[in-house]
């Protein structure tokens, strides 16, 4: 049986697949996707993150393929329903990095609230911002999540250490499922009234594509801070910028983008005195979470081929 890993995997854990297995690793090809068409017929297993395109036109070429793994959740960068139809398995490290993205939206709740982006600004160039920039507690204050899976159930138990509020939209759960985790489950426009804080966990489809937009932002009553590590295109980056110049919302954490890695055109619209923290897709990509996510991969592969 034959592997191709494209993108990072623990070297432990590439070095127990290699004990029962072909393994090829590469990572050039994650932004090849003709030289990984012209190699992928060789490989029963594929192993990727989110960089790797495994769309239709690598899987018509991938005739021995049964099974790829990928080393994260999110599963946009691969043409499932292909996969589904052709009998080839996909597994996501669900799970696996929650934990992470958990802490990432936490931590940026609270650095956004006291304003520590601007603080730092001013601060850095001489400035003493002491009582020209305001700061604000997390306690109290109500975060409303779109979407309750696992990644935002989460960050309830964690929002909850600090007393805050916690409202969610997820069409597709019961509401016996908040009440497990005292979350009410509400509208999704009751959502954009109600939270200061608005953090995203849905996944990206044609339902979910610029599903913040001006106009949604506009309905947003308390100015919230808005926090996006789920996927980019879920938010219209131009409409996001203009909402906060005109003061619609307080604040923003971006962790993934419209493209990746992302561009400068929309770098260079964010004006230096923007109360906004950037980070590149990371919020699930801790050394912990790595561990788990190559593990869990590692031994899914063994288990799909019973090795």
């Amino acid at each position: 049986m034959k592997i191709l890993i494209t993108e990072f995997m623990e070297v432990k854990c590439v070095e127990v697949l290699k004990i029962n297995f072909d393994v090829t690793v590469d990572h050039d090809l994650s932004a090849n996707s003709n030289e990984l068409k012209k190699i992928i017929n060789k490989f029963d297993a594929l192993i990727v993150r989110n960089k790797t395109q495994v769309k239709k036109e690598v899987l018509e070429k991938a005739t021995n393929l049964k099974f790829i793994g990928r080393l994260g959740v999110g599963l946009d960068n691969i043409d499932t329903d292909y996969c589904k139809s052709n009998n080839i398995y996909v597994q996501p490290a669900t799970g696996m990095n929650a934990d992470s993205v958990a802490e990432y939206v936490i931590n940026t709740s609270l650095s956004l609230l006291k304003n520590l982006p601007l603080m730092h600004q001013e601060t850095s160039i001489g400035n003493w911002p002491r009582t020209s920039i305001s700061s604000k507690e997390l306690k109290g204050k109500t975060i409303g999540l779109l979407g309750f899976g696992l990644i935002a159930k989460k960050v309830s138990i964690l929002a909850k250490v600090f007393n805050a509020k916690i409202i969610a939209y997820d069409p597709f759960i019961d509401s016996s499922v908040g009440n497990k985790f005292d979350v009410k489950l509400l509208d999704i426009k009751e959502i954009f009234q109600i939270a200061d804080i608005i953090s995203i966990h849905l996944p990206l489809n044609a339902n979910t594509k610029n599903l913040l937009n001006y106009e949604v932002f506009k309905k947003m009553l308390k100015q919230p801070i808005i926090i996006n590590s789920s996927r980019g295109s879920i938010i219209n980056e131009e409409d996001l910028l203009r909402a906060y110049d005109d003061k619609l919302i307080s604040g923003f954490a971006l962790d993934v983008y419209d493209n990746e890695p992302v561009q400068k055109t929309f770098l260079n619209s964010i004006k230096s005195n923007t109360n906004c923290i950037l980070t590149p897709h990371i919020a699930g990509v801790t050394e912990e979470s790595n561990t788990r996510v190559s593990e869990f991969i590692a031994n899914s592969v063994k288990e799909f081929f019973k090795l």
